[in-house]
Protein backbone atom coordinates (compact mmCIF):
# COMPACT_ATOMS: atom_id res chain seq x y z
CA UNK A 1 0.00 0.00 0.00
CA UNK A 2 1.22 3.39 -1.13
CA UNK A 3 0.87 6.04 1.38
CA UNK A 4 0.67 8.29 -1.51
CA UNK A 5 -1.37 6.38 -3.54
CA UNK A 6 -4.61 8.26 -2.73
CA UNK A 7 -6.06 11.56 -2.80
CA UNK A 8 -9.26 12.62 -0.57
CA UNK A 9 -11.70 14.10 -3.04
CA UNK A 10 -12.11 18.19 -3.53
CA UNK A 11 -15.62 18.14 -1.86
CA UNK A 12 -16.13 18.42 1.73
CA UNK A 13 -17.68 15.37 1.78
CA UNK A 14 -16.44 12.65 4.08
CA UNK A 15 -16.52 9.56 2.05
CA UNK A 16 -17.21 5.93 3.64
CA UNK A 17 -16.45 4.08 0.73
CA UNK A 18 -13.02 5.67 0.49
CA UNK A 19 -12.30 4.16 3.69
CA UNK A 20 -13.83 0.62 3.26
CA UNK A 21 -11.23 0.50 0.09
CA UNK A 22 -8.59 1.34 1.66
CA UNK A 23 -9.47 -1.71 4.26
CA UNK A 24 -10.20 -4.06 1.75
CA UNK A 25 -6.94 -3.11 0.15
CA UNK A 26 -4.83 -3.26 3.60
CA UNK A 27 -3.12 -6.49 3.53
CA UNK A 28 -2.27 -5.64 7.73
CA UNK A 29 -6.47 -5.29 8.23
CA UNK A 30 -6.91 -8.97 9.56
CA UNK A 31 -4.60 -7.80 12.88
CA UNK A 32 -7.51 -5.94 13.75
CA UNK A 33 -9.25 -8.70 14.87
CA UNK A 34 -6.21 -9.71 17.29
CA UNK A 35 -6.84 -6.55 19.72
CA UNK A 36 -10.13 -6.43 22.15
CA UNK A 37 -12.00 -2.90 21.82
CA UNK A 38 -13.43 -1.36 24.81
CA UNK A 39 -16.88 -1.35 24.06
CA UNK A 40 -19.96 1.09 24.90
CA UNK A 41 -23.46 -0.04 26.78
CA UNK A 42 -24.49 -1.06 23.88
CA UNK A 43 -21.62 -3.40 23.42
CA UNK A 44 -20.69 -1.63 20.13
CA UNK A 45 -17.33 -1.37 20.01
CA UNK A 46 -15.39 2.14 20.69
CA UNK A 47 -13.33 4.52 18.04
CA UNK A 48 -10.09 4.05 19.89
CA UNK A 49 -7.36 6.43 18.58
CA UNK A 50 -4.99 6.47 22.31
CA UNK A 51 -2.92 4.16 21.50
CA UNK A 52 -0.31 6.43 22.24
CA UNK A 53 -1.12 6.56 26.12
CA UNK A 54 -2.52 2.85 26.36
CA UNK A 55 -2.11 0.23 23.39
CA UNK A 56 -5.03 -2.48 23.43
CA UNK A 57 -5.00 -5.56 25.14
CA UNK A 58 -3.90 -8.70 22.50
CA UNK A 59 -6.45 -11.39 22.36
CA UNK A 60 -3.75 -13.91 23.31
CA UNK A 61 -2.86 -11.90 26.35
CA UNK A 62 -5.14 -13.36 29.29
CA UNK A 63 -3.76 -16.92 27.48
CA UNK A 64 -0.67 -16.01 28.49
CA UNK A 65 -1.19 -14.74 31.64
CA UNK A 66 -3.14 -17.77 32.41
CA UNK A 67 -0.34 -19.76 31.14
CA UNK A 68 2.17 -18.50 34.05
CA UNK A 69 -0.54 -18.49 36.78
CA UNK A 70 -0.38 -22.40 35.99
CA UNK A 71 2.92 -22.81 36.42
CA UNK A 72 2.61 -21.09 39.72
CA UNK A 73 -0.20 -23.03 40.54
CA UNK A 74 1.36 -26.36 39.52
CA UNK A 75 5.04 -25.80 40.03
CA UNK A 76 5.71 -23.21 42.80
CA UNK A 77 9.48 -22.10 43.14
CA UNK A 78 10.13 -25.30 40.25
CA UNK A 79 8.47 -22.74 37.93
CA UNK A 80 11.96 -20.77 37.70
CA UNK A 81 13.79 -23.43 36.04
CA UNK A 82 11.22 -25.99 34.62
CA UNK A 83 7.98 -26.10 32.38
CA UNK A 84 7.42 -25.00 29.09
CA UNK A 85 8.81 -21.53 29.69
CA UNK A 86 10.98 -21.38 32.56
CA UNK A 87 10.84 -17.87 34.16
CA UNK A 88 14.40 -17.82 34.66
CA UNK A 89 15.16 -17.60 30.74
CA UNK A 90 11.57 -15.57 30.34
CA UNK A 91 12.56 -12.39 29.59
CA UNK A 92 15.34 -13.67 26.66
CA UNK A 93 12.49 -14.75 24.89
CA UNK A 94 11.16 -11.49 24.83
CA UNK A 95 15.02 -9.87 24.53
CA UNK A 96 14.81 -11.20 20.26
CA UNK A 97 11.36 -9.76 19.23
CA UNK A 98 12.23 -6.16 21.10
CA UNK A 99 15.21 -6.48 19.60
CA UNK A 100 14.25 -6.11 16.06
CA UNK A 101 11.46 -3.76 17.05
CA UNK A 102 14.15 -0.90 18.33
CA UNK A 103 16.98 -1.94 15.43
CA UNK A 104 20.15 -3.32 18.08
CA UNK A 105 21.64 -6.65 18.71
CA UNK A 106 19.97 -9.01 20.94
CA UNK A 107 22.40 -8.91 23.35
CA UNK A 108 21.87 -5.19 23.71
CA UNK A 109 18.53 -5.29 25.07
CA UNK A 110 16.92 -6.23 28.41
CA UNK A 111 13.13 -5.99 29.76
CA UNK A 112 13.26 -5.21 33.31
CA UNK A 113 11.50 -2.56 35.70
CA UNK A 114 9.65 0.57 34.93
CA UNK A 115 10.44 3.42 32.91
CA UNK A 116 11.28 5.89 35.05
CA UNK A 117 13.11 3.69 36.92
CA UNK A 118 15.45 2.49 33.82
CA UNK A 119 15.89 6.17 32.93
CA UNK A 120 17.27 6.66 36.33
CA UNK A 121 19.40 3.35 36.00
CA UNK A 122 20.68 4.98 32.75
CA UNK A 123 21.96 8.48 34.29
CA UNK A 124 23.24 7.13 37.04
CA UNK A 125 25.53 4.97 34.64
CA UNK A 126 26.01 7.50 31.39
CA UNK A 127 25.73 11.12 33.19
CA UNK A 128 29.17 10.98 35.15
CA UNK A 129 30.84 14.69 35.02
CA UNK A 130 33.91 15.30 35.42
CA UNK A 131 36.27 18.80 35.09
CA UNK A 132 33.88 21.00 33.05
CA UNK A 133 32.01 18.54 31.41
CA UNK A 134 28.94 19.04 33.26
CA UNK A 135 26.57 19.46 30.98
CA UNK A 136 23.29 17.56 30.10
CA UNK A 137 21.25 18.51 26.73
CA UNK A 138 17.12 18.42 27.35
CA UNK A 139 13.79 19.39 26.37
CA UNK A 140 12.43 22.17 27.77
CA UNK A 141 9.05 20.78 26.72
CA UNK A 142 10.37 17.19 27.57
CA UNK A 143 7.78 14.70 29.56
CA UNK A 144 7.87 15.61 32.99
CA UNK A 145 9.74 12.35 34.08
CA UNK A 146 12.83 12.78 32.28
CA UNK A 147 12.74 16.61 33.96
CA UNK A 148 12.55 15.13 37.28
CA UNK A 149 14.99 12.33 36.85
CA UNK A 150 17.66 14.95 35.14
CA UNK A 151 17.12 17.19 38.25
CA UNK A 152 17.51 14.91 40.26
CA UNK A 153 20.86 13.42 39.01
CA UNK A 154 22.11 16.87 38.55
CA UNK A 155 21.35 17.53 42.42
CA UNK A 156 23.04 14.42 43.35
CA UNK A 157 26.48 15.20 41.79
CA UNK A 158 26.32 18.48 43.73
CA UNK A 159 25.75 20.34 40.36
CA UNK A 160 23.03 23.33 39.86
CA UNK A 161 20.04 22.45 37.36
CA UNK A 162 20.09 26.36 36.17
CA UNK A 163 23.57 26.04 34.78
CA UNK A 164 24.19 22.25 34.03
CA UNK A 165 20.71 21.31 32.02
CA UNK A 166 20.91 23.06 28.86
CA UNK A 167 17.06 23.32 27.74
CA UNK A 168 16.47 23.49 24.18
CA UNK A 169 13.50 25.49 23.30
CA UNK A 170 11.40 24.41 20.65
CA UNK A 171 9.39 27.40 18.11
CA UNK A 172 5.77 28.64 18.80
CA UNK A 173 4.38 25.39 16.91
CA UNK A 174 6.58 22.82 18.92
CA UNK A 175 9.16 22.15 16.40
CA UNK A 176 12.47 21.77 17.62
CA UNK A 177 14.96 22.03 14.60
CA UNK A 178 17.34 19.81 14.09
CA UNK A 179 19.94 22.73 13.06
CA UNK A 180 18.83 23.91 16.72
CA UNK A 181 19.98 20.68 18.20
CA UNK A 182 23.36 20.54 16.37
CA UNK A 183 24.08 24.24 17.21
CA UNK A 184 23.45 24.06 20.93
CA UNK A 185 25.49 20.76 21.28
CA UNK A 186 28.49 22.40 19.00
CA UNK A 187 28.10 25.15 21.02
CA UNK A 188 28.42 23.11 24.78
CA UNK A 189 31.60 21.63 23.20
CA UNK A 190 34.13 19.96 26.12
CA UNK A 191 31.24 21.00 28.28
CA UNK A 192 28.67 18.37 27.46
CA UNK A 193 28.52 15.57 29.20
CA UNK A 194 25.03 14.00 28.03
CA UNK A 195 22.48 14.35 24.85
CA UNK A 196 18.80 12.95 26.55
CA UNK A 197 15.96 13.53 24.58
CA UNK A 198 12.69 12.04 23.77
CA UNK A 199 12.94 10.74 20.38
CA UNK A 200 9.32 11.32 19.31
CA UNK A 201 7.84 14.30 21.23
CA UNK A 202 5.26 13.17 23.52
CA UNK A 203 3.19 16.19 23.27
CA UNK A 204 4.12 17.16 19.40
CA UNK A 205 4.77 14.04 18.08
CA UNK A 206 8.05 14.95 16.14
CA UNK A 207 10.19 12.28 15.43
CA UNK A 208 14.17 13.03 15.88
CA UNK A 209 17.01 12.24 13.70
CA UNK A 210 18.85 9.67 16.37
CA UNK A 211 21.50 8.86 13.62
CA UNK A 212 22.51 12.59 13.30
CA UNK A 213 22.29 14.04 17.19
CA UNK A 214 24.01 10.85 18.21
CA UNK A 215 26.97 12.05 15.95
CA UNK A 216 27.00 15.25 16.30
CA UNK A 217 27.07 14.28 20.45
CA UNK A 218 29.98 12.16 19.78
CA UNK A 219 32.04 14.72 17.74
CA UNK A 220 32.39 16.74 21.14
CA UNK A 221 33.22 13.95 23.65
CA UNK A 222 29.33 13.44 25.16
CA UNK A 223 26.92 10.15 24.99
CA UNK A 224 23.97 10.33 23.59
CA UNK A 225 20.75 8.77 25.36
CA UNK A 226 17.07 8.74 24.32
CA UNK A 227 13.63 7.99 25.74
CA UNK A 228 11.66 5.63 23.34
CA UNK A 229 8.63 6.10 25.37
CA UNK A 230 6.14 7.26 22.19
CA UNK A 231 8.63 5.97 19.37
CA UNK A 232 9.37 1.83 20.38
CA UNK A 233 6.24 0.41 18.20
CA UNK A 234 5.76 3.72 16.54
CA UNK A 235 8.69 4.77 14.68
CA UNK A 236 11.34 2.88 12.83
CA UNK A 237 14.55 2.62 15.27
CA UNK A 238 18.21 1.88 13.96
CA UNK A 239 19.91 2.17 18.08
CA UNK A 240 22.95 0.02 16.84
CA UNK A 241 23.76 1.40 13.56
CA UNK A 242 22.43 5.02 15.19
CA UNK A 243 25.74 4.41 17.22
CA UNK A 244 23.22 5.13 20.05
CA UNK A 245 24.64 4.65 23.78
CA UNK A 246 21.45 3.84 25.88
CA UNK A 247 17.87 4.75 25.32
CA UNK A 248 14.87 3.10 27.49
CA UNK A 249 11.25 2.53 26.56
CA UNK A 250 7.98 1.81 28.02
CA UNK A 251 5.71 -0.71 26.90
CA UNK A 252 2.50 0.02 27.57
CA UNK A 253 1.57 2.45 24.88
CA UNK A 254 2.29 0.98 21.14
CA UNK A 255 3.68 -2.08 22.37
CA UNK A 256 0.81 -3.00 24.15
CA UNK A 257 2.47 -4.77 27.06
CA UNK A 258 -0.84 -3.16 29.57
CA UNK A 259 -1.09 -0.77 32.18
CA UNK A 260 1.86 -0.37 33.88
CA UNK A 261 4.19 -2.95 32.10
CA UNK A 262 7.55 -3.94 32.33
CA UNK A 263 10.01 -1.28 30.22
CA UNK A 264 12.88 -1.94 27.72
CA UNK A 265 16.51 -0.84 28.02
CA UNK A 266 19.43 -0.73 25.62
CA UNK A 267 23.24 -0.33 26.06
CA UNK A 268 25.28 -0.75 23.02
CA UNK A 269 27.38 -3.46 23.24
CA UNK A 270 30.36 -1.00 23.28
CA UNK A 271 29.68 0.00 26.98
CA UNK A 272 29.37 -3.60 28.74
CA UNK A 273 32.01 -2.74 30.98
CA UNK A 274 30.92 0.47 32.63
CA UNK A 275 30.11 1.25 35.77
CA UNK A 276 25.95 0.60 36.97
CA UNK A 277 24.01 -0.18 40.14
CA UNK A 278 24.31 -3.52 40.16
CA UNK A 279 21.95 -5.88 41.58
CA UNK A 280 21.56 -9.62 41.64
CA UNK A 281 19.82 -10.54 38.79
CA UNK A 282 22.63 -8.86 36.56
CA UNK A 283 24.68 -11.41 37.95
CA UNK A 284 26.33 -13.73 35.79
CA UNK A 285 23.79 -16.71 35.68
CA UNK A 286 26.46 -18.95 35.95
CA UNK A 287 27.09 -17.58 39.32
CA UNK A 288 23.98 -15.90 40.38
CA UNK A 289 22.91 -18.29 43.01
CA UNK A 290 25.98 -18.52 44.60
CA UNK A 291 25.27 -15.38 46.87
CA UNK A 292 28.70 -14.54 48.14
CA UNK A 293 30.36 -14.16 45.01
CA UNK A 294 31.69 -10.92 44.05
CA UNK A 295 29.24 -8.83 41.04
CA UNK A 296 30.32 -10.01 37.81
CA UNK A 297 28.03 -8.74 35.60
CA UNK A 298 26.01 -10.89 32.82
CA UNK A 299 27.62 -9.39 29.49
CA UNK A 300 25.39 -7.01 27.69
CA UNK A 301 21.84 -5.29 28.75
CA UNK A 302 21.31 -7.91 30.83
CA UNK A 303 24.04 -6.66 33.33
CA UNK A 304 21.99 -3.71 34.43
CA UNK A 305 18.87 -6.04 35.55
CA UNK A 306 18.31 -5.40 39.45
CA UNK A 307 16.16 -7.76 40.46
CA UNK A 308 13.81 -10.74 39.63
CA UNK A 309 11.76 -10.28 36.76
CA UNK A 310 8.00 -9.69 36.93
CA UNK A 311 6.55 -12.69 35.23
CA UNK A 312 2.92 -11.56 34.96
CA UNK A 313 3.76 -8.22 33.32
CA UNK A 314 6.03 -9.92 30.87
CA UNK A 315 3.16 -12.40 29.81
CA UNK A 316 0.88 -10.04 27.71
CA UNK A 317 4.02 -8.27 26.29
CA UNK A 318 5.25 -11.70 24.79
CA UNK A 319 1.57 -12.10 23.13
CA UNK A 320 1.94 -8.38 21.79
CA UNK A 321 5.53 -9.08 20.39
CA UNK A 322 4.54 -11.86 18.66
CA UNK A 323 1.82 -10.09 16.72
CA UNK A 324 5.02 -7.24 15.81
CA UNK A 325 6.99 -10.10 14.40
CA UNK A 326 4.23 -11.36 12.28
CA UNK A 327 3.15 -7.99 10.93
CA UNK A 328 6.73 -7.11 10.36
CA UNK A 329 8.05 -3.47 11.28
CA UNK A 330 8.72 -2.41 6.94
CA UNK A 331 4.46 -3.50 6.59
CA UNK A 332 3.78 -1.85 9.91
CA UNK A 333 5.55 1.88 9.14
CA UNK A 334 4.34 1.92 5.39
CA UNK A 335 0.29 0.88 6.84
CA UNK A 336 1.32 3.85 9.18
CA UNK A 337 2.12 6.55 6.82
CA UNK A 338 -0.74 5.52 4.71
CA UNK A 339 -3.43 5.72 7.81
CA UNK A 340 -1.67 9.28 9.20
CA UNK A 341 -1.48 10.64 5.59
CA UNK A 342 -5.20 9.88 5.53
CA UNK A 343 -5.28 11.61 8.82
CA UNK A 344 -3.83 14.51 8.36
CA UNK A 345 -6.85 14.70 4.99
CA UNK A 346 -9.45 14.09 6.68
CA UNK A 347 -8.50 17.06 9.58
CA UNK A 348 -8.01 19.13 6.47
CA UNK A 349 -11.53 18.83 4.85
CA UNK A 350 -13.03 20.01 8.63
CA UNK A 351 -13.91 23.72 8.88
CA UNK A 352 -12.74 24.99 12.78
CA UNK A 353 -10.58 28.51 12.56
CA UNK A 354 -7.59 28.22 13.96
CA UNK A 355 -7.05 24.50 14.00
CA UNK A 356 -3.35 23.58 13.59
CA UNK A 357 -1.56 20.71 13.25
CA UNK A 358 1.27 20.57 15.12
CA UNK A 359 3.21 17.11 14.52
CA UNK A 360 5.51 17.60 11.36
CA UNK A 361 4.10 17.06 7.99
CA UNK A 362 6.88 15.54 6.53
CA UNK A 363 6.42 11.69 6.85
CA UNK A 364 9.95 11.28 8.07
CA UNK A 365 9.52 13.61 11.18
CA UNK A 366 6.61 11.95 12.76
CA UNK A 367 4.87 8.23 13.73
CA UNK A 368 1.57 8.28 13.60
CA UNK A 369 0.03 10.49 16.45
CA UNK A 370 -0.87 13.80 15.08
CA UNK A 371 -1.41 16.82 17.48
CA UNK A 372 -4.05 18.96 16.58
CA UNK A 373 -4.45 22.40 17.95
CA UNK A 374 -7.46 23.76 18.59
CA UNK A 375 -7.68 27.79 20.12
CA UNK A 376 -11.51 27.60 21.10
CA UNK A 377 -13.56 25.25 22.79
CA UNK A 378 -10.79 22.36 22.20
CA UNK A 379 -11.83 20.34 25.72
CA UNK A 380 -15.13 20.93 25.13
CA UNK A 381 -15.44 19.34 21.80
CA UNK A 382 -12.79 16.26 23.27
CA UNK A 383 -15.42 15.54 25.51
CA UNK A 384 -17.77 15.31 22.60
CA UNK A 385 -15.94 12.81 21.05
CA UNK A 386 -15.80 10.60 24.27
CA UNK A 387 -19.77 10.94 24.23
CA UNK A 388 -19.49 9.99 20.41
CA UNK A 389 -17.65 6.58 21.43
CA UNK A 390 -14.17 8.11 19.62
CA UNK A 391 -11.96 8.13 22.46
CA UNK A 392 -8.73 10.47 21.92
CA UNK A 393 -6.30 12.05 23.70
CA UNK A 394 -6.37 15.91 25.78
CA UNK A 395 -3.04 17.76 26.81
CA UNK A 396 -3.92 21.08 28.16
CA UNK A 397 -4.47 23.59 27.84
CA UNK A 398 -5.88 23.44 23.90
CA UNK A 399 -4.45 20.01 22.34
CA UNK A 400 -6.14 17.10 21.02
CA UNK A 401 -3.78 13.78 20.19
CA UNK A 402 -4.93 11.27 17.79
CA UNK A 403 -2.67 7.94 17.01
CA UNK A 404 -4.66 5.73 14.40
CA UNK A 405 -2.08 2.60 15.60
CA UNK A 406 -1.41 0.32 11.98
CA UNK A 407 -1.95 -3.05 14.17
CA UNK A 408 -5.41 -2.05 15.05
CA UNK A 409 -6.67 1.06 13.24
CA UNK A 410 -8.48 1.07 10.50
CA UNK A 411 -9.14 3.59 7.64
CA UNK A 412 -12.71 3.33 8.36
CA UNK A 413 -11.90 4.65 12.34
CA UNK A 414 -10.28 7.48 10.46
CA UNK A 415 -13.79 8.24 8.62
CA UNK A 416 -15.89 7.59 12.01
CA UNK A 417 -13.52 10.39 13.65
CA UNK A 418 -13.53 12.81 10.80
CA UNK A 419 -18.02 12.01 10.51
CA UNK A 420 -18.67 12.96 14.64
CA UNK A 421 -15.67 15.78 14.27
CA UNK A 422 -17.43 17.27 11.55
CA UNK A 423 -20.49 17.33 13.32
CA UNK A 424 -19.22 18.60 16.65
CA UNK A 425 -17.78 21.64 14.82
CA UNK A 426 -21.19 22.33 13.91
CA UNK A 427 -22.79 22.02 17.15
CA UNK A 428 -20.05 24.24 18.89
CA UNK A 429 -20.32 26.63 16.66
CA UNK A 430 -24.17 27.15 16.87
CA UNK A 431 -24.58 26.43 20.57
Amino acid sequence: MDHLSFRLSDDDKLRMNDAMKLDEQDPLHHFRSRFLFPSDSRGQPKTYFCGNSLGLQPDTAKASVEQVLEAWHHLAVDGHFTGPHPWMEYHRRLAGPMADIVGAKEEEVTIMNTLTTNVHLALGSFYRPTGQRTKILLEADAFPSDRYAVESWVKLHCLDPEVDIHLLQADAQGYLSPDLIHDAIVKAGDRLALVWLGNVNYYTGQYLPMDLISGWAHEVGALAGFDLAHAAGNVPLNLHDDSVDFATWCTYKYLNGGPGSIAGFYVHERWNAHPRLAGWWGQQRSTRFDMRTPFMPEPGAEGWQISNQPMLSMAPLQASLALFQEAGRERLREKSLTLTSYLEQMLGKIHLPGMQILTPAQPEERGCQLSVYIPQHAEEIYRRLLASGVIVDFRKPQVIRVAPVPLYNSFQDIWKLGHHLQDIVRQVHHS
